[in-house]
């Protein structure tokens, strides 16, 4: 079926997103593209994000009324509604099975499926970028790069990290966002799944950046007013970076061997990666261990292995010894990163709990729709905060289970923004090397490539 050109010769396009990628693939390649014409985007993965409008301020002078976010629910009638020739996919974390299911849904609707690489998509900066990138959601990019953080503060170098996007609330609000205290999580009205990746590091006194618009956030952050040596690209799922990297590191988690190679773009950043670190060693079977080498070995021959542990501590460990225990993880890790342990459960199982408590019997409001969507989840309860409603929701479900005790394995200290009325211990994780070269090697060589000394 041969679709008409619209009357100035523009494609029509649907953008299939998440509230992250698309916008960024919109702002690179369709933005002010007179040969586009953008007639909405999709929204999937994230809780009540359509039915929004990304704003005109946003979308160029070729879009005075913005662009209308449906729900992906409504693909195949949107193809046919508003004429699309193109849609481009555009979200992270992905099982090729899903993702070619839903290149088949758009082909039976008449359309093309297109995904934008790199080239398309990625910004250049005047300053020298590390990305951090992994293969699965859960696979400890986060520790990853605060311990390039850390090692580059102390070598005197002033970082700046910039976070994949989490726009969820008013998109012209969050446009370019800059956290330096945790006073700015509460300014900018972070969800839980923000403060859970802000907060560590202001925590240890750098800066990020996050928001919408990367190429304003990007200017902006080599322009910091506390002044910027490197930037450091802190990806979300397993997405490749928005910025063009000189040093590209990306995180395999031997805890789910061969999904380095059966996710998109997980795979991507894994063909890209400079250094592949394997992560989790000491959680994982050594024949899974193997298995994860071997693949980067087959599709990246060149990349630096560096493996390593994620070393788990706990604030107070007689809050799990010997005591019924309900495990709090990380919400996207156990959606859809699709784990079924986190650092709360491993913790648990390390300090000695009796048993862990199921939360499905006492679970209230949207995190009912939570698991009825991710049903592998079973015996632990993730921390869903998206809005006010999850965050009363998951308030209430922790005060009705009953248990002795709660082992937060979250990456904040969830107790400061909900009330946990029953004894609770909070999780740490850090990743340590145990081969050489190490982050610190390798860093050592960026530092003197770059001038940085």
């Amino acid at each position: 079926m041969q679709r008409e050109e619209t009357k100035i010769n523009r494609k029509n396009i649907i953008i299939i997103g998440a509230a992250g990628r698309d916008f960024h693939n919109f702002n690179t390649y369709f933005r002010n593209n007179e040969q586009y014409n953008v007639a909405a985007f999709t929204a999937a993965q994230i809780p009540d994000i359509d039915g929004r409008k990304y704003p005109a301020e946003l979308a160029g002078y070729l879009y005075p009324q913005g662009i209308p976010i449906y729900s992906q629910d409504r693909l195949p009638d949107l193809i046919k509604e508003l004429k699309v020739h193109q849609c481009v996919f555009a979200y992270s974390d992905v099982n090729y099975e899903t993702l070619m299911g839903i290149s088949a849904i758009v082909n039976a609707a008449g359309a093309d499926f297109i995904l934008l690489g790199p080239e398309s998509t990625s910004i250049k900066s005047s300053k020298p970028v590390i990305s951090v990138c992994a293969v699965r959601t859960g696979s400890g990019k986060s520790q990853t790069s605060r311990k390039v953080i850390e090692l580059l503060m102390e070598k005197g170098l002033k970082v700046i990290a910039v976070r994949h996007p989490m726009p969820y609330g008013d998109l012209n609000a969050q446009r370019v966002q800059r956290f330096a205290t945790v006073e700015d999580l509460e300014k900018h009205n972070c969800t839980v799944e923000e403060m859970e990746e802000y907060e560590p590091h202001v925590n240890r006194g750098n800066i990020i950046y996050a928001g919408v618009d990367y190429e304003e956030i990007l200017r902006r952050a080599e322009n910091d007013p506390d002044g910027c040596d490197v930037i450091l690209w802190d990806g979300g799922n397993n997405d490749f970076s928005f910025y063009k990297a000189d040093l590209s590191i990306t995180v395999v988690d031997p805890l789910r061997p061969g999904h380095e190679l059966r996710y998109y773009p997980g795979e991507v950043s894994l063909r890209m990666a400079d250094v592949a670190v394997i992560n989790k060693v000491d959680s994982a079977h050594p024949e899974a261990i193997v298995t994860v080498e071997d693949n980067i070995k087959k599709v990246n021959p060149s990349a630096r292995i560096i493996k390593a542990e994620s070393r788990i501590t706990v604030d107070n460990p007689d809050i799990i010894k010997g005591k019924r225990v309900l495990v709090v993880e990380d919400g996207p890790t156990l959606t859809h990163g699709e784990m079924d342990l986190g650092a709360g459960t491993v913790a648990a199982e390390r300090y000695g709990a009796e048993s862990l408590v199921d939360p499905r019997p006492f679970v209230v409001g949207k995190l009912k729709e939570t698991f009825e969507i991710y049903p592998k989840i079973g015996k632990l309860l993730p921390a869903m905060g998206y809005g006010e409603q999850q965050l009363r929701d998951l308030e209430e479900t922790i005060d009705n289970t009953e248990c002795d005790s709660v082992v937060i394995g979250t990456p904040i200290d969830l107790s400061r923004i909900i009330n946990i009325n029953k004894p609770h211990t909070r999780v740490h994780y850090e990743l340590n090397e145990i081969t050489r070269p190490n982050l610190n090697d390798i860093l050592e060589n960026f530092v003197k490539e770059h001038g940085l000394e």
